[in-house]
């Protein structure tokens, strides 16, 4: 894949992977992307998963057609990135690697070794001249470990982000691009939106062409588009008006309940997403909580607490900053329903959480008083 004249794509496909990160389902397998720079000096930047180092290296020796590596660029320390590192500093053993201070404490950590007899160390402002190629990098800590860096091509006008602007899925896959970038973005990134608009905030003085990830496609179209859908999800905005219904159910009467939200909140024109936690893609539930402004959470009382898919996800959305929106609730008990308390003292840790006044309480199955308390859940959902 050529990404300019002087700039070709090195990275792999994992077709093989089942769950990245081992916990996220990834059915179109994955990309770790590296990209070769040919000027009078070569940087290669990045490398890939240790099952495709070889791969990697045989890439990189086609592209250069005989020329040898001058430099290799780390951004990111995470082992999908920079397993390769010991086989490319053996293989090129002339070869200097350029990366921040902490990725070479890191270095020292996974590999036993820091390459401090051929290492160049970059920080904020910090450039490298290949020749008509000047690449200038930017400290981004914790987007989404503290090593991290990004680099700016300022011949061909590339910002190398990172894992910034990724996706699930491997280079080709037929599917939409927002959908397994905002279960990926939510997932791994979603934490640290403040370190993510800080960045952006970096980006913006940059006139960028092209975007070339750690994960997913290279961006040269329409960036815009893509930098509107960050700075929504680093600030925890509403990206689509609409209500998810999250729920967990027993014997389907909790079930019984969220279909029936569902059905009048639909009949009235309001987009709904509805999960089944106990079923569903839980990185799915996140991504859904995290695009719409409303939410309700529904579930069974459960041993005096919940049922644990559900304090599972409730755990995900804290972990990662959930804020900003509406919250409804519908807890079901036989006996003495405590879910409603309990996923409230859950929530206190989220900011801006706005909780409706209307608390569907069904005790075992759906009546006449808490099917009208639905009804006006709903009112209050619209």
């Amino acid at each position: 894949m050529e990404i300019s004249k002087d700039i070709k794509y090195v990275g792999v496909n994992d077709y093989e992977i089942d769950l990245f990160e081992g916990q996220y389902v990834v059915p179109n397998g994955m990309a770790y992307n590296s990209y070769v720079i040919a000027d009078e000096k070569i940087a290669v930047m990045d490398s890939v998963d240790r099952a495709f180092g070889e791969e990697w290296l045989q890439n990189i020796e086609r592209v250069l057609d005989g020329r040898t590596p001058d430099y290799l660029v780390v951004q990111h320390m995470e082992p999908d990135h920079s397993s390769g590192i010991c086989a490319f500093a053996e293989k090129y053993p002339n070869a200097v690697i350029v990366s921040s201070s902490k990725s070479f404490v890191m270095m020292k950590n996974f590999f036993g070794k820091d390459f401090a007899d051929r290492r160049i160390v970059v920080g904020e402002g910090s450039t490298l001249s290949l020749g008509a190629h000047e690449l200038v990098f930017y400290t981004a800590p914790m987007v989404h470990w503290p090593e991290v860096i990004v680099t700016y091509d300022k011949r061909d006008k590339v910002l190398f982000s990172a894992d910034g602007f990724g996706k699930f899925g491997a280079i080709g896959t037929d599917e939409d691009w927002a959908c397994e970038a905002r279960r990926y973005y939510f997932g791994i990134v979603g934490k640290y939106g403040v370190q993510v608009q800080n960045l952006l905030k970096k980006a913006e003085q940059l006139d960028i062409s092209t975007i070339c990830p750690l994960h997913g496609p290279v961006l040269s179209e329409n960036l815009g588009y893509y930098l509107n859908l960050y700075r929504t999800w680093s600030s925890y905005g509403v990206e689509t008006e609409g209500v998810v219904i999250a729920y967990t159910s027993v014997y389907g009467n909790t079930k019984q309940a969220v279909e029936r939200l569902a059905e009048v909140l639909r009949g009235k024109g309001v987009r709904v997403e509805v999960q089944d936690l106990c079923r569903c893609d839980m990185a799915e539930a996140m991504e859904d909580a995290f695009r719409y402004g409303k939410i309700v959470l529904a579930t069974t009382t459960y041993n005096g607490e919940i049922f644990p898919f559900m304090r599972e996800f409730i755990a995900h959305l804290v972990e990662h900053n959930f804020s900003n929106r509406t919250v409804g609730f519908i807890e079901n008990g036989s006996w003495a329903p405590m879910a409603t308390k309990v996923m409230k003292e859950m929530l206190a840790k989220c900011k801006n959480l706005t909780f409706t006044e209307t608390n569907v309480k069904i005790l075992s199955a759906l009546n006449e008083q808490s099917a009208a308390e639905l009804d006006r859940l709903a009112e209050e959902l619209i």
